[in-house]
């Protein structure tokens, strides 16, 4: 038995998300069925964690144990083959039997984009959160890294009534590494690396930011409402549309 380390990139705007759900397509249901299709096998592949719906990734890692005996360097063009054009396998490594995709992961990477100008280019519209009303970047700016340091991120994290239980016994307590906003032409752009991201806790850190360009909070707001541990103080959930899983570490 081998377990096969795959990164992938893909385009989230068709998918659920990350995780199989019934009648709905989504990332891990498609690879595991293309898999099926060239080894035969029924394998669910592991990621290294749930996008959400819309949520688009440059390099996902996944893996899955299979007694194929293909070459990586095959894998990489049968799944490509078999794979929808939104979804592309960029690399195949062989791993210990210990590596796993989610559970030997160290840190995360995600970016956030903001189209800025009046009229966004239509090819951008899947790939961005058009937001182009006044906004104080300098202040964005400012505010970002103020969350860096562990902490507890219960104010940024979606509130799951089914997930209660299993919240109970779980932390919300984080480290962030860094935490930046920059601008790049006509956008606005946030890089955050961390140890982890709890449920929709990139998009709830921008919808925040966002209210501090508008000038609703101020950056002491945005420490107070860290420190409250109370979902109900932050801002809006961003679009799933702006957001990529950068880059994951091991």
């Amino acid at each position: 038995m081998r377990n096969l380390k795959l990164t992938l990139a893909y385009d989230g705007t068709e998918f659920c998300g990350w995780q199989v759900q019934p009648e709905a397509p989504s990332i891990q249901g498609t690879l595991a069925s293309a898999i099926g299709r060239i080894t035969g096998e029924n394998v669910l592949p592991q990621g290294s964690g749930r996008t959400d719906a819309g949520v688009h990734a440059l390099a996902q890692v996944a893996t899955f144990q299979t007694e194929s005996v293909i070459p990586c360097a095959n894998f990489v063009i049968a799944l490509n083959d078999v794979l929808p054009p939104s979804i592309r396998v960029l690399e195949v490594t062989e791993v210990p039997e210990d590596f796993h995709a989610r559970k030997s992961a160290t840190a995360k990477t995600y970016r956030y984009r903001i189209y800025r100008q009046a009229i966004c280019p239509p090819f951008l519209a899947r790939y961005v959160w058009h937001y182009p009303y006044p906004l104080d970047a300098a202040a964005i700016q400012q505010t970002a890294p103020w969350i860096e340091g562990e902490h507890d991120f219960t104010s940024f994290a979606a509130v799951d009534p089914e997930k209660n239980t299993q919240a109970q016994h779980s932390s919300n307590v984080r480290t962030l590494f860094s935490s930046r906003w920059q601008q790049h032409d006509h956008e606005l752009v946030y890089e955050v690396r961390g140890t982890g991201f709890l449920h929709h806790m990139v998009r709830n850190l921008v919808g925040t930011f966002v209210l501090v360009g508008k000038g609703t909070l101020t950056p002491q707001d945005v420490v107070t409402i860290l420190k409250a541990r109370d979902r109900s103080a932050a801002g809006a959930t961003a679009p799933a549309c702006g957001l990529y899983l950068v880059n994951v570490e091991y």
